[in-house]
């Protein structure tokens, strides 16, 4: 029981996180999440995550990281035609306008900027890919969301202008991703033993931090999931599909192209995993009328969380070759 613990801690931390921020009738847990989510907390978190990535990073990483195209264009593969194509699918089973524009504005987004990084080393692969995919996906989705997000629009009757701030995209990039990882490994350079000692606490403190950053969201989205109600299930069960058929996309491209332990996770990870601040602005500005589209983002933000928190244990002790 406790190897089985130590194992997938972290999931189990999500799964608690979640519960408690939804159970506490008096508010409270949510409160403090909702205060913190309004005054820079997340912004904080993952200036204080890509610090301690910096001083994570291994310079064979890094070079493994940057070499690595095949990985690379893999994960962008699926991030902006594997998403699209299956959100496209599914909407032929889909009868509510709102659940259809929520799936696609969570097809269209690029890959997270931080979870998928720390679940990546957590799983044992490499952090510097991760990285670099999730940096060149963010850059790249400036230009493909207009187009991808009009053409599934079209799908449900709708047509709208997608505008997007793409020098607000690329100062948030640079200010909460390039320049704390760049200080990180300055720091590392600087007092790089010192740090090696505590390497096993500074990755489990990047997960911590993770937890953090989905409690803020829970307790922000609390009284929109809630009041979702009948159509939580379904909800679940669209994104549980979604995010599944990613995950197997990943999987088999992973499989035909053999790509083995170190370099797969970041695949699998970057490749599935979709940032959520981007589409909830998207679904406020554009959609603010179809209030379950916001719900259909945010649980897909949870349930892709609890799908890759077990995914972490499984990799981490999971067989495969010898890394980059």
């Amino acid at each position: 029981m406790a190897k089985l613990i130590q194992k997938y801690w972290f999931l189990a931390g999500l799964i608690m996180v979640f519960i408690i921020t939804l159970a506490d009738s008096s508010q409270t847990v949510s409160s403090i999440g909702k205060w913190l989510k309004t005054h820079h907390g997340p912004d904080f978190t993952i200036i204080m995550i890509f610090f301690v990535s910096g001083i994570l990073l291994e310079a064979d990483q890094i070079v493994s990281g940057l070499k690595d195209i095949s990985g690379t264009l893999t994960a962008l593969f699926i991030i902006f035609l594997v998403a699209p194509l299956a959100a496209c699918l599914m909407n032929l089973s889909l009868n509510d306008t709102g659940m259809a524009i929520g799936i696609f504005l969570v097809a269209v987004m690029p890959s997270t900027l931080s979870s998928g990084v720390v679940m990546t080393g957590a799983a044992g692969g490499n952090m510097a890919h991760s990285l670099f995919i999730t940096i060149l996906a963010n850059s790249l989705a400036v230009f493909t969301i207009p187009i991808s997000l009009s053409l599934l629009l079209k799908l449900t009757g709708g047509s709208i202008d997608i505008v997007i701030d793409k020098t607000a995209i690329m100062i948030k990039l640079g200010l909460f991703v390039m320049v704390p990882l760049f200080f990180g490994i300055i720091a590392k350079r600087l007092a790089g033993i010192w740090f090696k000692r505590f390497s096993f606490k500074l990755n489990r403190l990047n997960q911590c931090m993770i937890l953090m950053i989905v409690w803020m969201a829970v307790s922000q989205a609390r009284e929109v999931i809630i009041s979702s109600g009948k159509m939580t299930g379904n909800i679940l069960l669209l994104v549980f599909v979604f995010h599944g058929v990613l995950l197997l996309a990943a999987g088999f491209l992973v499989w035909c192209f053999k790509f083995r332990k170190g370099r797969r996770e970041s695949i699998i990870f970057m490749g599935s995993q979709k940032t959520l601040p981007l589409s909830i602005i998207l679904q406020v500005s554009l959609f603010p009328q179809y209030g379950i589209a916001l719900v259909v983002c945010v649980m897909h933000h949870i349930v892709h969380l609890l799908m890759d928190g077990y995914l972490v244990g499984r990799l981490k002790g999971g067989k495969g070759g010898k890394r980059l």
